[in-house]
Formats: C-alpha cells, sequence, structure tokens
C-alpha cells in the first residue's frame, strides 16, 4: 500500500505517480536521449568531415560531401517507418516494451558503423552496409523520442509537466557533449591516425550506453494512462488508423512546430560545419572549431531546455514556443554573416545562441506540448509522425540540400541563412493554428482542439 508522503505528485491527471518511478522514468528518458543524440552528433560531425573520403572518394571532394550527408539524411527517411512500426507497437502493447526495442536498435547498428570497411578495403561495399545500418538507426530512432518524451509526460504533475517533459531531453545536451568532445578530442590527432582507425572509436564506444540505458529501462513500470487504457479495455487496435480519422490536423501542426527547432538544430550542427569546412580563406582545414562549439553551445542548451520548459508551464506553451521561432528568425541573416568574419569566437558565440537558446526555446515547450496534442489511445503514434515526418523536411533535408546550395552558390553564407530563416518563420506561423494545451489531462481519449 503506498503512503501519501508517497503520493504527493500528481501524475497523469488525477493518477497516482510514486516519486520513484518519476524518477526511473526521467532517468530512462534521458539516457535513451543521450544515445540518440549521441549517435545524431557523431553521425553528423562524420558526415561533415570524414565520411566523403572514407566511403565516397571516386565522387571527388564536392561529390563525396553530397553523397556522405545524403547517408545521413537516409537515417531521417527511414524515421517516419520507425514511427508507424513502434508507435503502433508502444499504443497497441505498451511504451516500456517499445523503449527498450528502440534503444537496441540504435545501439547496435551505431556500433556496427565502428566495424565497417571502408572503400580503400572493400571499395562500394562499405558504402553500402553505411547506407543499410543508418536505416536501422533511423528506425530505431523514428520512435525513441516519442516514446520518452510520451513516457515522461504521462508520469509527471500535470502543472510542472513541462519542466519534467523536458528533463530527459538533457539527455540530448549530454549525448551531444560526449559526441561533439569526442570528436573534437580525435580532430587533434594526425589526418592519416584519424582516416586509418581513430574515427571508429566514437562508434564502437556507444556499446557502454547501451548497456546502461537496457539496464534503466528493464526497471521501469508501464505507465498510468496505457495502464488505465488497459484496466478499462480502451485500448485501440488499430492506433494509425485512428489517427488518421481523428488527428490529421494536429500531425500537420506537430510537423509544422518542429521544422523551425529540427531543422535549426542541423543547420547549426551539420551545415554551419560544413560551411566552416569548405569556405576558402574562412576556416581553412580546422577541424576542431565545430566540434569544440557545439560542446560549449550543448553545455548551454542543458540548462536552457529546462528553463524553456518550465516557462511554458507558467506562461503557456504557445506563447513560449512562438516567440522562440520569432527569436530563431530574427537572429538568421545576422548570426550566418557574423560566421563569414572568420573569428572563432564569433562563431561559438553564434552557435551558443543558436543552439542553446533558438532551437531550446522551441524544444522546451515542445516536449510536453507535442503528447498534449493527442488523445490517449493513439498518442504514441500521434508525436512519433509528427516528429519522424518533420526530421525528415527538416533535419534530414537540410545537410544535403544546404550541401548541395552550398556547391551552387560557391559557399554563400546566405545558404544557411536562409534557409534557417524560413524554417523558423514555418514554425512562427504554425503557432497561431496550435491549441494551448498547458496542464491538459493526459487521460482524456480526445485531442486538444
Amino acid at each position: 500500500m503506498t503512503t501519501r508522503t508517497e503520493t504527493n505528485l500528481a501524475g497523469a491527471d488525477g493518477a497516482v505517480v510514486e516519486p520513484e518511478q518519476l524518477r526511473k522514468a526521467t532517468l530512462a528518458s534521458s539516457v535513451g536521449s543521450a544515445l540518440e543524440y549521441y549517435d545524431f552528433y557523431i553521425y553528423g560531425l562524420a558526415s561533415a568531415l570524414i565520411f566523403g573520403p572514407l566511403f565516397f572518394k571516386p565522387l571527388g571532394e564536392s561529390g563525396a560531401l553530397i553523397a556522405s550527408f545524403a547517408t545521413y539524411g537516409v537515417g531521417f527517411a527511414a524515421r517516419p517507418f520507425g514511427g508507424i512500426v513502434f508507435g503502433y507497437i508502444g499504443d497497441r502493447f505498451g511504451r516500456k516494451m517499445v523503449l527498450l526495442l528502440t534503444i537496441g536498435m540504435m545501439g547496435a547498428a551505431s556500433f556496427a558503423i565502428g566495424l565497417l570497411p571502408t572503400f580503400e578495403q572493400a571499395g562500394m561495399l562499405g558504402a553500402v552496409l553505411l547506407v543499410t545500418l543508418r536505416i536501422i538507426q533511423g528506425l530505431g530512432a523514428g520512435a525513441e523520442q516519442a516514446g520518452a518524451t510520451t513516457l515522461i509526460s504521462e508520469v509527471a504533475p500535470p502543472r510542472r509537466r513541462g519542466y519534467f517533459a523536458a528533463l530527459p531531453f538533457v539527455g540530448i545536451q549530454l549525448g551531444t557533449l560526449l559526441g561533439a568532445g569526442t570528436f573534437a578530442l580525435i580532430a587533434l590527432a594526425d589526418k592519416a591516425v584519424l582516416e586509418g582507425w581513430l574515427w571508429r572509436v566514437p562508434f564502437l564506444a556507444s556499446f557502454v550506453l547501451i548497456v546502461v540505458a537496457v539496464f534503466i529501462r528493464l526497471k521501469l513500470k508501464e505507465t498510468p494512462v496505457f495502464q488505465e487504457l488497459e484496466k478499462h479495455k480502451n485500448v485501440v487496435k488499430n492506433p494509425v488508423g485512428e489517427l488518421w480519422k481523428h488527428s490529421k490536423k494536429n500531425v500537420l501542426i506537430g510537423i509544422g512546430l518542429r521544422m523551425g527547432e529540427n531543422g535549426n538544430s542541423s543547420i547549426y550542427s551539420a551545415l554551419l560545419i560544413s560551411f566552416m569546412s569548405a569556405s576558402v580563406g574562412v576556416f581553412p582545414g580546422d577541424k576542431q572549431i565545430g566540434p569544440v562549439g557545439l560542446l560549449i553551445a550543448a553545455g548551454f542548451a542543458a540548462v536552457m531546455v529546462i528553463t524553456f520548459g518550465a516557462l511554458s508551464d507558467r506562461f503557456g506553451r504557445v506563447l513560449v514556443y512562438r516567440y522562440g521561432a520569432l527569436f530563431q528568425a530574427a537572429i538568421a541573416l545576422p548570426a550566418f554573416y557574423l560566421v563569414t568574419l572568420g573569428n572563432v569566437t564569433l562563431v561559438w558565440i553564434v552557435m551558443v545562441v543558436g543552439i542553446a537558446l533558438g532551437v531550446q526555446s522551441m524544444l522546451g515547450p515542445q516536449c510536453p506540448l507535442l503528447p498534449e496534442l493527442f488523445g490517449s489511445q493513439y498518442r504514441f503514434t500521434g508525436v512519433a509522425l509528427s516528429r519522424e515526418f518533420s526530421a525528415v523536411l527538416a533535419g534530414g533535408l537540410v545537410p544535403v540540400i544546404g550541401a548541395v546550395l552550398l556547391t551552387v552558390t560557391g559557399h554563400s553564407w546566405l545558404v544557411p541563412a536562409i534557409y534557417s530563416l524560413v524554417l523558423a518563420l514555418i514554425s512562427f506561423a504554425t503557432t497561431f493554428f496550435t491549441p494551448e494545451t498547458a496542464g491538459r489531462d493526459l487521460l482524456s481519449i480526445e485531442d486538444a482542439k
């Protein structure tokens, strides 16, 4: 029997949650987020800095870079399929099962990338295997963040859901710190050593995070919301069909909201680094600037994502999101112009402002907002599809399209600047169609309206 002191946190809207369950859910979600974004950043940085010559050497410098970013995009293209499959499982059989499956897939694929043969060793076989593993990575990632944000939102106290839902996303910054920090260190090595074997170390090291994440997630309980659905026999057999029938508008809202956040995350973490590496006379040959900048930005972002999540509890999800998107749009042109001045400190300031303030001001309120948009019977699927279709349109295509446009325009700084501006304005406009969801009853089977 649970005592009153153990139940002083009200979970999903009247359902009482033990503080221990909330702590375990937060930790399990955070470690998964750390692994996903560790993978995300080491792959993004490797695509920008070394995968081209390692796997696509016959295509020439520009062609190899575009092909390298294309493999990066392939992972995003696979994510909606992962979202559909694992969203179905999450809404049909429970949130916990999905979180175990996705972490295993992502981690195993990342580890295997560290074992791949390069073009010099096996010709194009290495590139084919790289694409295959990237697809597997994408399938797992297609439900990882949806699972994390759904899990913690359904466990957290309603009045502080923004704060608690943002906590696991500190794992994103931890993953960024680990990924960017690792690359900043190995970039110090001789080029021959880096391209010979050292590039494999960050991928092989993901094994540690896999073991920790699986161990923690095995101890999780199912969320109170899903327990209530099972108790009252309200679990639907076809959550994808129900979502399509009732929630097309909210899925489109979720996609629109994510364009500015996810797209600018890729712009500031991958496209900006590619722009600096390829821009003659700006930062020639210095491969440490980008990873070190990400390292600094991630430290600030870890604090700011929680701050903006908590602010959304006080001022509402939509208002915080709207001003965050507007801020991201306002800084786009001046930020990327400053990068062209060749001052390393200015570059790091741009990355901190863009990632820690611009991106996090949208991600913070987004953590609780997406689960709150959807009814309980197909919430996992709704969050997964909103996140992952937008991940293809924004995050996945940004580096590929950006690399092509940079090549065509002679690496003009206006390419990332205008790209950033347009994506932020899409999210800004979407907020005017978004219902306020703060404090919403997550036991409700109805969508937010």
